[in-house]
């Protein structure tokens, strides 16, 4: 037991003092309990399979794969899409070159690796409208272009370059 003075009456009280001996007994106890293990997150995989942004046909794939052939630094092709044309949106397609600043934005891109080892990466502003796009290579008599078939398109110009989502 322990006296102090009260700070009311001006005299000695026989009051008993826990601050002291608690403070000591929880440290006491705190010191000789071993801390919890940090058990490890395991990441949560779907049980779905995960399909690709986009597909890419054998024939835009060679189609690909020659222009990247004339282009001496270029390592894929990235796809997006730009407000603009008469209904909102069109697609853009640009080379990636092996620079650091298209390494920067090729880290967080999607990318689709085909068959003949073309790889097609997809913005990630642009995964959002064009995710289930179908991308083919068509020559016709009066041209020669990539066409997008887009499952989200819910409309498009009457010229066919650009589309709503």
């Amino acid at each position: 037991m322990s006296t102090f003075a009260s700070p009311i009456m001006g005299r000695p009280s026989n009051v008993q003092s826990h601050i002291v001996p608690s403070v000591a007994w929880f440290s006491s106890v705190a010191a000789e309990e071993p801390k919890p293990k940090r058990r490890k997150r395991r990441r949560r995989r779907s049980a779905l399979p995960t399909r690709a942004p986009i597909i890419v046909t054998p024939g835009a794939a060679e189609r690909v794969k020659f222009l990247l052939s004339s282009k001496d630094d270029a390592k894929g092709i990235r796809l997006g899409v730009k407000k603009r044309g008469c209904n909102g949106l069109s697609f853009t397609m640009n080379y990636v070159l092996d620079t650091p600043e298209d390494a920067k934005l090729t880290k967080l891109d999607e990318f689709v690796t085909c068959e003949n080892g073309v790889v097609v990466y997809v913005d990630p502003g642009a995964m959002f409208n064009i995710v289930g796009t179908v991308m083919d290579w068509e020559e016709t008599e009066l041209s020669a272009e990539f066409t997008f078939n887009n499952p989200n398109s819910k409309g498009e110009c009457g010229c066919g370059e650009s589309f709503n989502v």
